[in-house]
């Protein structure tokens, strides 16, 4: 007969859930850290962990802020009749002897933080485009820009065959042509 007087309890955490609702009405980006902190700073004493079973159980989860949401990938789908895939020559035989002969990029996202004219901290992204020959892993050229633009891209290309001009054999400029197809 013990568990029948279980009935009578109150739901522990139904005051929690409120005042998790109440700051999640207030801030609607914050997740379950940001309110285990706001709630904390309001003097409530509580668990990280069960603040994010209750998030999870509103189901009042942030989802514009999730690794998924904010990938970065430069792949635009087929090419189809804007351009052509060029043929892959270098069939992941990336290591040569000969400097300058097989040269290869990919773009990639950085993300920094800086202070805004309000003085918040905002996050922001560079797009970094190395030429790196595969003789000796040296950086040969790089483009840096704060979007990914195929002008960076081919500022940097242009660069890297100018530097790279001095090569007796045949040069390969190997990508995974995500942003170099034209």
């Amino acid at each position: 007969m013990c568990w029948q007087k279980r009935f009578d309890n109150k739901i522990p955490n139904e005051d929690l859930e409120q005042r998790i609702l109440e700051i999640r009405r207030e801030n609607k980006d914050f997740g379950y850290r940001r309110i285990y902190g706001k709630s904390r700073n309001q003097g409530l004493i509580v668990n990280k962990k069960r603040v994010q079973r209750i998030v999870q159980k509103l189901g009042i989860q942030v989802t514009s802020f999730t690794r998924k949401s904010r990938k970065y990938s430069s792949y635009k789908g087929k090419v189809g009749k804007v351009g052509k895939v060029a043929s892959n020559r270098i069939h992941r035989r990336f290591d040569t002897h000969i400097p300058h002969q097989k040269i290869t990029t990919d773009t990639s996202e950085f993300k920094y933080y800086d202070i805004d004219d309000k003085g918040r901290m905002i996050i922001k992204k560079l797009y970094l485009d190395p030429f790196m020959d595969m003789c000796n892993r040296e950086i040969v050229n790089y483009g840096v820009s704060q979007r990914p633009s195929a002008e960076n891209i081919m500022n940097a290309l242009n660069e890297a065959i100018k530097i790279t001009s001095d090569c007796k054999y045949r040069r390969t400029f190997h990508s995974d042509q995500g942003g170099l197809t034209r």
